[in-house]
């Protein structure tokens, strides 16, 4: 087997996504910003199941980053699987949230994804087969008041890969969504959410349990792959209510606890 090279790979879903990669014998690229953690995480992997593991330092949300990412990866070897993990949010107001926080979240969601999605997708249609894993989220589904510009971005990122799969049907080449709603990780202090409604409920998955249903989907060819009945239930809502009705509901999600 060949690389799978995985973004924001140093925790969360990322991390297990790794795992899922080790686990079925492909050696590993693996990048983040954090450097310490990349390589525990790598080191680790390398250890329990007997893969190579690289680690890449990257901030995507910088120009270039994405390009000479994929330039370094595909230097070490043939990249057989794509994830596409890294994401960033913020939560508040659109009037109030920071300008560039905003911005890399746009960088690193949208434009490092789509970079190195079109990067993948064309030398593996040159090889004639690969995998690309691109992780949306439930959001996508959803507009979201309190998180506008994240839920724009996985839309943005559902969309992209619902019509590259299906450019690419008949091929070798497969790309899969993986669509979570909240999970276990550190995503939500990041985007300062600690304290609203929606990670205070009870609901979230364990970043493990995600993964491992995004790495199967990916393998079976599924586009688009919702894990958790409750999430599924948030995805086809929109189909069966206003719009107005559903972003309302949404933005009492991302409401603060008093």
């Amino acid at each position: 087997m060949g690389y799978a090279l995985i973004t924001g790979a140093s925790e969360g879903i990322g991390k297990e996504l790794a795992r899922c990669a080790a686990r079925d014998g492909y050696d590993l690229i693996l990048a983040a910003r954090s450097k310490d953690k990349l390589d525990a995480v790598g080191a680790a992997l390398s250890a329990e199941f007997g893969v190579a593991s690289v680690t890449i330092v990257a901030d995507l949300s910088t120009p270039d980053a994405a390009a000479n990412l994929w330039e370094a990866a595909t230097g070490i070897g043939e990249i057989e699987v794509l994830v596409n993990n890294a994401g960033l949010g913020a939560n508040g107001p659109f009037a109030q949230t920071d300008w560039q926080r905003e911005l890399d979240t746009i960088n690193v969601n949208m434009v490092a994804l789509t970079d190195l999605m079109k990067r993948a997708v064309q030398d593996m249609l040159a090889r004639g087969q690969g995998k690309i894993m691109n992780v949306a989220s439930t959001a996508g589904f959803l507009p979201g008041p309190k998180m506008a510009v994240y839920h724009a971005s996985k839309a943005y990122v559902l969309f992209l890969s619902e019509a590259v799969a299906e450019e690419l049907s008949g091929s070798r080449v497969l790309v899969s969504a993986l669509c979570p709603g909240a999970t276990k990780t550190d995503f939500f202090e990041g985007a300062d959410m600690k304290n609203v409604r929606l990670t205070n409920m009870g609901l979230m998955a364990s970043a493990e349990d995600v993964a491992v249903a995004g790495w199967r989907a990916m393998k079976a060819g599924q586009h688009v792959k919702v894990p958790g009945a409750m999430n599924k239930i948030f995805a086809f809502l929109p189909r069966l209510l206003p719009r107005r009705v559903i972003a309302w509901t949404t933005k009492q999600f991302y409401a603060r606890k008093d």
